[in-house]
C-alpha cells in the first residue's frame, strides 16, 4: 500500500544511507524499522501535558489539541 509520511530530515538521510549500504530499498528499511518498533512495544507512554492558551474564551471552536492532523489541516487552510 502508499501512503505519505513526514519524516525529518535526519531520519530520512540515515534511512537512505543504510538502504544503500544494504543494497535494498528504502521501503523494505523503513518497513523493518516500523515492525521493530511495533515488537519492541512502540514508544514509552507520553504524559499527558496541558497546554496555555492565550487570548480571550481559549481555544477557538473545533479545535481539538489532541488531533494533530486535523490542527495541522486548520493550519494549512484546509476546509
Amino acid at each position: 500500500m502508499r501512503t505519505t509520511v513526514d519524516l525529518p530530515d535526519d531520519l530520512i538521510i540515515e534511512a537512505k544511507e543504510r538502504a544503500a549500504r544494504e543494497g535494498r530499498s528504502l521501503s523494505d528499511v523503513v518497513s523493518d524499522a516500523v515492525r521493530g518498533s511495533f515488537a519492541a512495544g512502540g514508544a514509552p507512554k507520553r504524559m499527558p501535558v496541558k497546554l496555555p492558551t492565550f487570548g480571550h474564551g481559549g481555544l477557538q471552536p473545533g479545535v481539538d489539541l489532541d488531533d494533530s492532523a486535523a490542527l495541522l489541516d486548520l493550519m494549512n487552510g484546509a476546509d
